[in-house]
């Protein structure tokens, strides 16, 4: 299938994730062969095209322009669908909707229309076409939302290994366990000051991993050089302080937005997604929007931490708020720090997030629970070297 999307409003708007909708939608309707169009545009433009074509002098929310006579063929230019961004914007907020939402059932409502619908020939065609548009937008929800999926960070391998300055463990070699263990993505923090992964250890990762390769990063001139060289999977924007264990906090996205919308520009020019690792904060969402970031990664420490149930309902509760957001915005959403074999499952549970970033929890359970057999096969070299 093909969908050809172009944004002339002069909007900043989330066109990956509505030209995934559209996709998603040509699915869903039976026209995955199938070429479809999408212009978003002003007010004054479609009250032209409104004009020209309706006889109506006045600005409308959509207006589609069938390739087909009656109900189309698979495989074919289904037609055009033209999107006011001004309408849409005043109508999500007259309706209580996310503007990303209202943008989602336009493109539904233009669909139906290029799929032979009409709810101006009668009341009952109206009627159906209304609930088509609302299982439509149904089966997009449902069907959009992914099973949240496992990235191991493995920089506690790369800690324990610089702690003795020697060659193992190796976090090359431990990537490529996790992946076959099920992990869906490798996490790695290449830090300014080299605390624990290392150069060689990140460009070994990008010819290694099979799955995606998540490469955490400050915004330092150097390590950005070295992300735009090896091209990561997508990158992920982290504070640093050379004085942390860990990291500490968020992103303030809003207060160094100059710098990040440049870092962001950088990465993309290379084709290189880039999320933001932001506190559960939707000006700190907002903020991430207006810099061109395709995901946020929230900050779970605080829920995680929390000394009691009720903080840490509270907790979670921004975690939830936050991520719901940034998906209503079309961001895609992500979350770690903290996570643990006790605190996982009700972040996983919640429909926005995507991916969920663990590390250190599952190193520390590894520890654990491989004790045994390591200290088996140490006893089993000294009894056979004796006899």
């Amino acid at each position: 299938m093909t969908v050809l999307l172009r944004n002339d409003s002069g909007e900043k708007l989330r066109t990956r994730a509505l030209a995934g909708s559209c996709r998603h939608l040509l699915r869903l309707c039976g026209q995955e062969g199938s070429e479809l169009s999408v212009v978003f545009t002003n007010d004054p433009a479609i009250q032209a095209l409104n004009g020209q074509y309706r006889q109506r002098d006045k600005a409308t929310n959509v207006l589609s322009f069938p390739q087909q006579e009656g109900e189309p063929d698979n495989g074919l230019m289904l037609g055009d669908i033209v999107i006011s961004v001004d309408t849409a914007a005043r109508e999500a907020r007259e309706q209580g909707q996310s503007f990303h939402t209202r943008l989602q059932k336009l493109l539904i409502h233009g669909l139906v229309h290029l799929l032979g619908m009409d709810h101006e020939r009668s009341a009952a065609e109206a009627d159906l076409m209304r609930r088509r548009e609302e299982e439509l937008y149904q089966q997009l929800m449902k069907e959009g939302r992914l099973m949240p999926h496992l990235a191991i960070n493995v920089d506690h391998i790369a800690t324990l290994r610089q702690a003795r300055g020697i060659d193992e463990p190796d976090p090359v070699l431990a990537a490529g366990i996790c992946e076959l263990a099920g992990a869906c993505g490798i996490v790695a923090h290449l830090r300014e000051d080299r605390r624990h992964m290392q150069d060689r250890d990140i460009r070994l990762l990008r010819q290694t991993v099979k799955t995606k390769l998540n490469m955490e990063m400050g915004a330092a001139p150097e390590i950005i050089a070295i992300a735009l060289d090896i091209h990561p999977d997508m990158v992920t924007l982290v504070p640093e302080k050379r004085q942390e264990l860990t990291t500490e906090g968020g992103l303030d996205v809003a207060g160094q937005h100059k710098k990040i919308s440049r870092v962001i520009k950088d990465m993309h020019q290379e084709n290189i997604p880039v999320s933001l690792f932001i506190d559960p904060d939707q000006n700190q969402v907002q903020a991430a929007l207006e810099a061109g970031a395709d995901f946020v990664e929230i900050h779970t420490g605080r829920y995680c931490d929390a000394e009691n149930e009720d903080e840490r309902n509270r907790e979670f509760d921004l975690v939830a708020e936050a991520a719901l957001f940034a998906y209503n915005q079309g961001l895609r959403v992500n979350a770690g720090h903290g996570l643990n074999y006790q605190t996982t499952a009700r972040i996983a549970a919640l429909d926005s997030i995507e991916e969920l970033s663990i590390g250190h929890a599952v190193m520390a359970r590894a520890i654990i629970t491989g004790l045994t057999e390591a200290v088996r096969e140490m006893a089993a070299i000294i009894r056979q070297a004796a006899l």
